[in-house]
């Protein structure tokens, strides 16, 4: 498979499984590798102790592979389908945004470096989370498309996507240090 670059995808799932922005199970990383293909974890990742065989290549058409591939594994496809911006794709669960996203509706950091990339993010309600992941890939990309490039999902986390897998790492750190220093406060 692409040795190198799963590589790096295992070693900043290890860095933000310890910033708990991924629980054991419980989120989702991807890099589009051609045009209509990407990698994706599968279902059964475990974010503290990833390995080659944790990634899966998924094509736009979907076969067998996405039984195996991560719940969000659609989701990531559409992103990748509608934005073309967008190399790399993370959903994360950060404890401190998730927490402010469900007694806010919008996101204003008071910290500086928070302020300066994200002056306000409206928080958006997915509303029923009975029928969300029916939902999620279009009311995502229709986010990404009218709004920026990292959405706050009241109840759920964070999706975001970025030209550089580093600078994604780094928009989540961000969002959730800014959340923590507001939850700190009130």
């Amino acid at each position: 498979m692409y040795k190198p670059l799963v590589d790096d995808l295992i070693e900043l799932s290890l860095s933000m499984f310890r910033k708990n922005f991924f629980g054991i199970f419980h989120g989702s990383l991807s890099s589009k590798i051609e045009e209509d293909r990407f990698i994706i974890n599968t279902k059964n990742a475990i974010f503290d102790e990833l390995k080659q065989e944790d990634f899966i290549t998924l094509g736009f058409k979907e076969d067998y592979r996405y039984k195996t591939a991560s719940i969000d594994s659609i989701i990531h496809k559409n992103i990748y389908k509608n934005i073309s911006d967008a190399k790399y794709i993370c959903y994360a669960m950060p404890h401190n945004i998730t927490a402010y996203s469900l007694i806010h509706n919008n996101f204003k950091p008071k910290d500086y470096f928070g302020n300066l990339i994200y002056p306000s993010i409206n928080i958006y309600d997915p509303k029923d989370f009975k029928d969300w992941y029916d939902r999620a890939p279009n009311e995502i990309v229709d986010y990404f498309k009218n709004q920026n490039d990292l959405m706050i999902i009241k109840g759920y986390g964070i999706y975001t996507y970025s030209r550089d897998l580093k600078q994604l790492v780094k928009k989540i750190a961000l969002i959730e240090n800014s959340a923590k220093i507001l939850m700190n406060i009130k």
